[in-house]
């Protein structure tokens, strides 16, 4: 069976810490896959938020999620802190990708939890249309 890979750049532009939160856990004790997605979503609002932008005003553009991958890599557990490291790439005349690498502490070592890519679209809500990116959003988001 073909597997999801994803090729992580080396060097991010962002970071941040998100403890696992109990509403994250699923019946196997640990951090559901769906769960998993909603944490990408906080991340990218505070990747976002960092540069001044949100996924509705994006200077002067909106933003929609087109697609999504998620490699799973190890369990999380309540409690957990996820180090997040974010970046984007693949940039085009109507969006971008953004790539996420999620840690967690164990020890003195950093293990690795997920790696994921979100593809994302500018668009216009009011008109309900595919726009182009914003050149100054590629100016600041160009890792």
């Amino acid at each position: 069976m073909a597997r999801v890979k994803i090729e992580i750049p080396e060097n991010f532009i962002f970071q941040c810490d998100l403890p696992v939160r109990i509403t994250d856990i699923n019946y196997g004790g640990h951090v559901g896959n769906d769960a998993l997605l909603s944490i990408l979503h906080e991340i990218r609002m505070q990747f976002f938020n960092h540069f001044g932008y949100s996924e509705m005003q994006f200077a002067g553009a909106g933003m929609l999620m087109a697609d999504v991958a998620i490699e799973f890599k190890s369990e999380l557990f309540y409690g957990d802190i996820i180090n997040a490291s974010v970046t984007t790439g693949e940039f085009s005349k109507i969006g971008f990708d953004i790539f996420y690498k999620l840690e967690k502490q164990t020890g003195e070592q950093k293990k690795l939890v997920a790696v994921a890519k979100t593809g994302m679209i500018c668009y216009d809500y009011e008109k309900k249309k595919i726009v182009a990116m914003p050149e100054e959003a590629i100016q600041k988001l160009s890792a």
